[in-house]
């Protein structure tokens, strides 16, 4: 481990002295006291142990220690536990790097986990570990060491690490794309000749070898270093990995064909096979770092929502601090048009605030003194005055980016193919090789020499050439399909997941419906109004507002060129005033604009009276017709406001429905996923007389509504438990939806939702379309189905290969083009896929003719 790491974990190990293994000679930490005599009581009960020193303060909660060496630190904590007290285990993140693959993970959770006090979940994904350490025990010393012996390196996660861990990873991966380039270049002489030797041309095809020796080495030996550390480690952890059969089948090929050319011996050469596999296999490496950055994309994509700073009241006056500096009791300001920068309550003022990234509801939410708000949701047109309550990591959007962090911690990573197959194959090839040497020195026939060019003759031809091409090329095939039919899918391990689902939960806003509201249903109240005409006094007195109804009102085709009102004013919460042509009106809640809705027990004899007077006002029963309707509309799930005059007759003009309509392609499409066998699971954070209704409207069985976003990752979780070993899928839009994605076996995410649920989800959906999630569902099926169908003509050639060389029956030419066919059968096979196609069009307008389409 570095300086610096060794540097960062002593100052991030909870007060537990490094150089001390038991990690009870300083401060522990101690739960449960309530006053200074449980402080006095356990401190008696620690210094009647032999051998021990203890003096604990009541103040910080813990327990100052000094053991002798022959005390044990479970004789202490056994003690603690006797008194009525605890030792509770403590909580850190990790940093790991030089994980190659999902077995590297394993390895160090296997290691970490068999020490006393310490256990840890390790993401290979995400390149995190999330360890729990019982003080007394262990310490974040001792883990870190216990990583590093284990032959990986690892610090111990801070804000100030964080930045640097994203910066080192970007210049890796910079520094790994220039590599790739330079063994693509180095390794396209050499593969160029395959085609040749192919055809039987053999020798007269053939660069200079001395010429292939020079530019296999570099590949080899400085390109390929890290396939090298990644099998010394694997064999460390007794496993033979994709890494161990890429160095055992290179390094034999290379070395094999450097002493045929050094000696100048009449043999064939296997310098490309070496380079193109190395160039190959890294290829895919890359592909796959690119994925997990944007793993951690999602989180930190979730932390810059909150505003860096907040305006705060101090000693009178208003004052922008940056957000980290407030503490719960501060009072801020949040102004319209501003994100709200921590939880709070409201002390003054109205507004509405758009929670979406809570609740996934596009319809805002009306603010008033008393009412919660929560950092990162973002105010509309009022101003509020709030005291903080959440601050740091306690506010609803901390809690938000540690669901997400702990469930892609928790998703562990499907182990590939191609390691399955090398933990078996190796160890085969290698036990034959040893058969062949031992079985050819014993017959005398050739002595040493023979043996051992017929044992290295079996191990190059088991270097897996077509083995490396066999999953990138079938991926990036069908990740190409996919993005032309506008189906982004992240990596293989989501290909292999997809096609098992069983579960599909689906988010309402944005997924099922449109994700913004739309005018549904205009009813004149006024004898004199038509719908045409209530619509353009509405967006008269909507053209100053930025509310998402008002926007909704002024995408009718009746709001334009309609002029804004005169001495617009703004209720926040309530609604819109304003003057048109010579009326003062009022479009809002109901029961504001309208205040008559309110009190109609108390209004039979007034009206009669006023009336009599000669207003413009409605009969009682007017009135209660006007009620049932509202209350009928907003049974089906819609925002209804009322038009009325605001001026002296106090006239119902005609009231306007709202609502957030169901995608057109919805229906089709959730009859495709029953029609796959595919369960579908509604969970929203809106009411439940809304969501009752698109339920009832697209055939939904099962739903769950008013569920915040730790309510959707616990109902991920538990449809998990109801799946009996299958998989659970999630398809939403929102940053609300974002750690249910992380949760959910494979997460689809909507184009037009947030950037923190498209970096959290698998799949990526660039049509807002249901449809393509079946399509989704093909693709994978269709593209794993290409990658077992490669494996296996990758494996056929060292299948025939292997026993021919063991037999000596191996002829170098033929070797070659046996090499050169396997690998054009794997690149051809994989360029089958591009007859796949989506069984609808980009466009959602034919209606669909089938389901998969086979390829």
């Amino acid at each position: 481990m570095s300086d610096a790491s060794k540097s960062d974990a002593s100052k991030n190990n909870y007060n537990c002295r490094p150089q001390d293994p038991q990690g009870l000679r300083d401060e522990l930490p101690i739960a449960g006291m309530h006053c200074a005599n449980c402080a006095l009581r356990l401190e008696r009960a620690l210094n009647a142990l032999p051998g021990v020193s203890a003096r604990v303060d009541f103040a910080s909660e813990t327990a100052r220690l000094s053991l002798a060496d022959d005390v044990a630190p479970e004789t202490v904590l056994a003690a603690i536990a006797q008194a009525g007290f605890s030792a509770p285990p403590q909580v850190l993140e990790i940093a790991i790097h030089g994980m190659h693959c999902a077995a590297c993970a394993a390895r160090i959770e296997k290691t970490i986990n068999a020490l006393p006090g310490l256990e840890i979940h390790v993401n290979f994904a995400s390149e995190r570990g999330r360890a729990r350490w019982q003080p007394g025990l262990a310490t974040p010393a001792a883990l870190l060491a216990a990583v590093t012996e284990a032959g990986f390196e690892a610090a111990i996660l801070t804000e100030a690490t964080r930045a640097e861990e994203t910066a080192r990873k970007a210049a890796l991966q910079q520094a790994e794309r220039r590599r790739f380039l330079i063994a693509a270049l180095l390794s396209f002489p050499l593969l160029a000749q395959m085609p040749f030797m192919l055809a039987g041309e053999g020798a007269h095809a053939e660069l200079p070898r001395l010429l292939q020796l020079a530019l296999a080495t570099p590949v080899q030996f400085w390109v390929g270093a890290r396939f090298y550390v990644g099998a010394w480690k694997a064999l460390k952890g007794g496993v033979a990995n994709m890494d161990v059969l890429v160095v055992l089948g290179t390094s034999m090929a290379w070395g094999f064909s450097a002493v045929v050319t050094l000696l100048g011996l009449p043999e064939h050469v296997y310098f490309e096979a070496g380079a193109v596999v190395i160039t190959l296999v890294l290829l895919g490496k890359l592909m796959e770092a690119r994925a997990k950055a944007r793993t951690q994309d999602a989180i930190e994509g979730l932390a810059r929502l909150q505003p860096g700073t907040a305006h705060v009241e101090r000693d009178g006056s208003w004052r922008d601090v940056p957000v980290g500096m407030l503490m719960p009791g501060d009072i801020f300001l949040v102004r319209a048009g501003e994100t709200v920068p921590v939880d709070g309550t409201v002390e003054e003022g109205a507004s509405s605030v758009e929670e979406a990234m809570l609740t996934g509801e596009s319809l805002p939410v009306r603010k008033m003194p008393g009412d919660t708000v929560h950092a990162a949701t973002h105010n509309g047109e009022g101003l509020l005055r709030c005291r903080a309550t959440g601050v740091g990591e306690d506010t609803r959007l901390a809690g938000i980016i540690r669901l997400v962090r702990e469930a892609q911690g928790s998703k562990a990573p499907a182990q590939r193919l191609a390691d399955r197959i090398a933990a078996i194959f190796v160890p085969v090839v290698c036990g034959i090789a040893l058969l062949t040497f031992i079985g050819w020195w014993s017959l005398g026939d050739g002595g040493l020499a023979r043996a051992l060019i017929h044992a290295v003759a079996v191990l190059v031809i088991a270097c897996p050439c077509a083995l490396g091409l066999a999953t990138p090329t079938a991926i990036m095939v069908g990740m190409g399909q996919g993005a032309r039919a506008g189906i982004l899918i992240r990596n293989a391990e989501v290909l292999e997941r997809a096609e098992k689902l069983a579960f599909l939960a689906l988010d309402k806003t944005g997924t099922l419906t449109q994700g913004a509201p739309q005018v549904t249903n205009v009813h004149p109240i006024a004898e004199e109004m038509t719908p045409q005409h209530i619509l353009a006094l509405a967006a008269a007195l909507e053209r100053g507002s930025e509310h998402p109804l008002a926007r909704a009102i002024l995408a009718m085709p009746e709001a334009k060129g309609v002029p804004p009102a005169r001495e617009f004013r703004l209720s926040p919460g309530f609604g819109v005033e304003g003057i048109v042509g010579t009326e003062t009106l009022r479009l809002g809640v109901p029961e504001w604009a309208f205040s008559a809705l309110s009190e109609i027990e108390a209004l039979a004899e007034k009206i009669v009276a006023w009336r009599a007077e000669g207003w413009a006002f409605p009969t009682l029963a007017a009135l209660e017709e006007i009620k049932a309707r509202i209350a009928a509309w907003q049974a089906e799930g819609k925002s209804v406001v009322l038009l009325a005059s605001a001026g002296p007759e106090r006239k119902a003009l005609g009231i306007i429905a709202l609502a957030d309509p169901l995608r057109p392609t919805t229906p089709g499409a959730l009859a495709r996923l029953k029609a796959a066998r595919i369960r579908t699971v509604m969970l929203t954070g809106d009411n439940e007389r809304t969501a009752e209704t698109i339920a009832r409207a697209t055939g939904i069985v099962e739903f769950q509504a008013g569920i915040l976003p730790e309510g959707k990752a616990n109902a991920i979780a538990a449809l998990k438990s109801r799946a009996g070993g299958k998989l659970v899928g999630m398809v939403g839009d929102g940053i609300n939806d974002a750690p249910a994605l992380a949760a959910a076996d494979v997460g689809f995410a909507m184009r037009a939702g947030s950037d923190a649920a498209m970096r959290a989800a698998d799949v990526t959906l660039m049509r807002n379309d249901l449809n393509a999630i079946v399509d989704a569902l093909a693709l994978s099926r269709a593209t794993l189905r290409k990658i077992r169908q490669n494996l296996f003509f990758a494996l056929v050639y060292n299948v025939l290969g292997i026993p021919l060389a063991a037999l000596g029956f191996l002829n170098p030419v033929l070797a070659g083009a046996a090499m050169a066919l396997s690998s054009v059968s794997v690149i051809t096979n994989a360029l089958r896929l591009k007859r796949w196609r989506p069984a609808m069009p980009a466009d959602g307008n034919l209606p669909h003719t089938s389901g998969i389409v086979r390829a």
